[in-house]
């Protein structure tokens, strides 16, 4: 048994950071930097990203963005997402990350290479009015519609499995409108009102066909390690259950029935979330590698110390 759950643990470890022995190389350089970035400690990104949450909005969040036709489209054509889903997965962690703890250089260094590999990505798909549209992973309006999933998915998983936001749930989209800047997104969301606006602007243009259906199972069954299965079964269900009804009509999910005798989703949804948070090390530490570093670099700079409760 001491085996299985030490297995169990370093699997947990190697799909969030991609090893299992040390933090990844990137975390660390985290520290590295001549400012405090564009987000501090006390901020509603840091109180969002520094949690357990995000794993479920990230699910949120690909279901999500793989109802417009175009964001599919690049993913299907250009991505080799069903053969190593899981480096997809740490290249996007790693971008969160180096926005939300890096220094403005480490931020912008990690868009730009984001930006360069987005380069390649384009072509055409059918749009819901019958006419052929050309996309491109690099487009203003495209990237709007993915910096609108992340939002919406990173706060809807808070609002109902985190702490209390700084500032409320404006704060947060505020802040991390700065992201969207970076991937070239015009004009992101301020407030957390303009935010469903654009959501419901962007309705018109989605779509649930076969391949999002094929989408859908892949992420429904990702390829996970035999033991960490049962517990991703259950957060799947709460990234559908923080789902609006419409896009969970849209995707043909409903909340699923978690056994015969099952736990409410909400509730077993918060208990894998803190299994998860004891297995990356958070029952004696609450800050991760990436705030750890952050915070060195402050202190470096004159700011916060490294020693947080």
């Amino acid at each position: 048994m001491r085996n299985v759950l030490r297995t169990w643990r370093d699997e947990v470890k190697k799909t969030f950071s991609g090893r299992a022995d040390a933090p990844p190389d990137w975390t660390l350089r985290l520290a590295e930097g001549d400012d405090a970035g564009y987000h501090l400690p006390g901020s509603a990104v840091w109180a969002v990203h520094g949690s357990m949450t995000p794993i479920v909005g990230g699910i949120r969040t690909l279901l999500m963005q793989s109802l417009h036709p175009g964001a599919l489209a690049g993913v299907h054509q250009h991505s080799n997402f069903r053969e190593d889903p899981l480096r997809r997965l740490a290249n996007t962690i790693r971008w969160i990350f180096t926005v939300t703890y890096g220094s403005t250089a480490a931020a912008e260094e990690a868009t730009s290479r984001v930006r360069r590999l987005h380069e390649p990505v384009q072509g055409n798909y059918s749009g819901n009015d019958g006419e052929v549209h050309t996309y491109s992973a690099n487009d203003p309006a495209l990237a709007g519609w993915i910096h609108l999933a992340f939002t919406d998915g990173f706060l809807a998983a808070h609002k109902i499995w985190g702490g209390p936001i700084p500032g409320g749930a404006d704060s947060y989209v505020r802040q991390w409108a700065q992201a969207g800047r970076l991937m070239g997104v015009e004009e992101p969301p301020l407030t957390e009102a303009e935010m469903r606006r654009q959501l419901d602007r962007w309705y018109g243009q989605l779509r649930a066909d076969d391949r999002v259906k094929e989408t859908v199972e892949f992420i429904r069954n990702a390829p996970l390690h035999p033991l960490l299965r049962p517990g991703y079964r259950v957060l799947f269900a709460g990234a559908v259950y923080s789902l609006e009804p419409r896009y969970r009509q849209m995707l043909g999910l409903s909340v699923p029935r978690l056994g015969p005798f099952p736990l409410p989703v909400r509730l077993a949804t918060k208990v894998v979330l803190g299994v998860v948070h004891v297995a990356l090390g958070g029952f004696r530490r609450r800050m991760g590698p990436s705030e750890m570093a952050a915070r060195e670099r402050l202190q470096r700079l004159g700011g916060p110390s490294p020693r947080v409760a």
